[in-house]
């Protein structure tokens, strides 16, 4: 890495940071307007601070090239969140209401860039609107960067088999620059993320939400965050089946792959919804266990309505992390269910957490490959992708990935374990913070208030560590990254 290429990241960080510190006054518009003074004072100063630390980034490295290369691109990538993470937490610490510790305004923060959704809070409700509004707008922003990211720059890099999944196949690894037709796909998928986040909205408002509360949900919502304006989540909608079916219906389009509907949208038609082999697993998936969760409710004494389970189930399984009233009195083993349901998560592409369903996917095809070969050790088995042999090196990457993944998870909740927390609560924070889901079970189920400090710094580094791709932050830690 040369001075230069440090300089071009740093011009791009501390324009990164001019940018997110406009978003800040947002809230403070939310703010006066709610007649909580004391509020958008404390806004208006956090964009103050803000918009001052990324002019002091950019202006040093001003006249740096902007190309985003290999290199450059990996940095960018980790810094992305981190960075945001802890200026977006500054308005945690200005807000009396609040009343968080540093480790807990870092974790909000954190939790909701990274679309996890996990909270530190309680008294939801009583909450000025300001600071409800930004939660919301955190997990909107942190959504919209990850379709970008997901389609137009983490293909570049390669990691964890992402460029079987690129949505404009321009460019490859060789020139791994952003390229002007990647820029005009990321400008159509910002587009297509604002388009259903208004639809959401106005979907909401219709069902019979508030408007403010119309709003909030809508943004976390679409960017499958799980923030919600009320302690008790979807709860408080209870009875409102038509709010739970609008949620389920949104956080479902929100999962897909924003390429596919990008090529909707791009050659008017949703025939590449019914020809995506990734689609047509991530519907099938959800519906098995819709099935499997309501026949174990069938078979005691729990009486919920169809339109709460299939929403609990679409929450949980792409990631989102609402929760209805009736959830916490279901058998252990439907929550269990819908925890190992995340793992697998959302489409590639789309503003879901965990392992993505195409891999997942590659996995079970690869494991009936080596049964089959076995029987035919001579035969010639490809592994197949909407009906195209993926490539070996691609198979590699997604067998690294997966194995990467499950040896943070494994050593996070050894140190979990260590701190003195019980196994299920140890196992399932790190899942859910893993899986950018967030409620988990055992101690975490509600929220992550009662944890220690240093378990809510493990989920913290597993938040970013799941979001960014495990690799995209773990080759920054390799001596030969930084010696080419």
């Amino acid at each position: 890495m040369t001075l230069n290429n440090l300089k071009s990241v740093q011009k791009l960080l501390g324009t990164l940071v001019m940018f997110f510190s406009f978003s800040m006054l947002l809230p403070f518009i939310a703010s006066l307007i709610d007649g909580d003074a004391n509020t958008a004072s404390s806004f208006l100063a956090s964009f103050v601070f803000t918009l001052i630390a990324g002019c002091l980034l950019w202006f040093p490295s001003r006249s740096a090239r902007t190309d985003i290369r290999l290199h450059e691109g990996f940095i960018i990538v980790a810094l992305f969140w981190i960075t945001l993470a802890l200026f977006g937490s500054i308005p945690f610490l200005m807000l009396p209401a609040s009343s968080l510790t540093i480790t807990d305004a870092i974790f909000e923060s954190t939790s909701g860039l990274t679309t996890t959704g996990a909270t530190v809070m309680s008294n939801l409700d009583l909450l000025p609107k300001g600071l409800l509004f930004y939660r919301a707008q955190l997990q909107w922003l942190g959504g919209l960067g990850i379709v970008v990211l997901a389609v137009a720059i983490m293909p570049l890099l390669g990691v964890g088999g992402m460029r079987l999944y690129k949505a404009d196949s321009a460019s490859s690894l060789g020139d791994a620059k952003l390229n002007p037709r990647q820029k005009e796909t990321a400008k159509s998928l910002g587009k297509i993320y604002l388009a259903l986040t208004l639809t959401c909205i106005v979907c909401f408002w219709i069902a019979g939400m508030s408007f403010f509360d119309a709003i909030c949900h809508g943004l976390t919502t679409i960017a499958i965050g799980g923030f919600s304006t009320h302690d008790a989540s979807f709860g408080f909608y209870q009875g409102d089946p038509q709010i739970f079916w609008v949620a389920s219906v949104f956080m479902l389009l929100a999962g897909v792959n924003f390429s596919l509907h990008f090529f909707a949208w791009k050659n008017k038609t949703l025939s590449k919804y019914l020809l995506d082999s990734e689609f047509k697993a991530y519907a099938s998936l959800l519906l098995i266990v819709v099935l499997f969760s309501g026949l174990t409710l069938m078979s005691g004494d729990n009486l919920t309505s169809f339109s709460e389970l299939f929403f609990q189930v679409i929450s949980i399984g792409t990631t989102t992390g609402y929760t209805s009233s009736g959830y916490y009195q279901w058998p252990i083993f439907i929550p269990f269910l819908l925890l190992m349901l995340s793992f697998v998560g959302g489409c590639v592409g789309s503003t879901a957490g965990g392992l993505k369903v195409t891999r997942c996917l590659i996995l079970l095809k690869q494991g009936l490959k080596e049964a089959k070969q076995l029987i035919h050790p001579n035969a010639e088995i490809p592994v197949k992708i909407n009906k195209q042999s993926v490539d070996q090196n691609i198979l590699d990457s997604v067998w690294g990935f997966i194995s990467a993944y499950i040896a943070v998870l494994v050593c996070f909740t050894l140190a979990m374990l260590a701190t003195g927390m019980d196994e299920i609560t140890s196992f399932s924070a790190v899942a859910a913070s893993l899986n950018n889901l967030g409620p988990g079970l055992g101690d975490v189920m509600v929220n992550y208030q009662s944890l220690l400090t240093l378990p809510k710094w493990i989920c913290i580094a597993a938040m970013v560590l799941g979001r960014l791709e495990i690799f995209a932050l773990l080759i920054l830690f390799h001596p030969s990254f930084w010696q080419d």
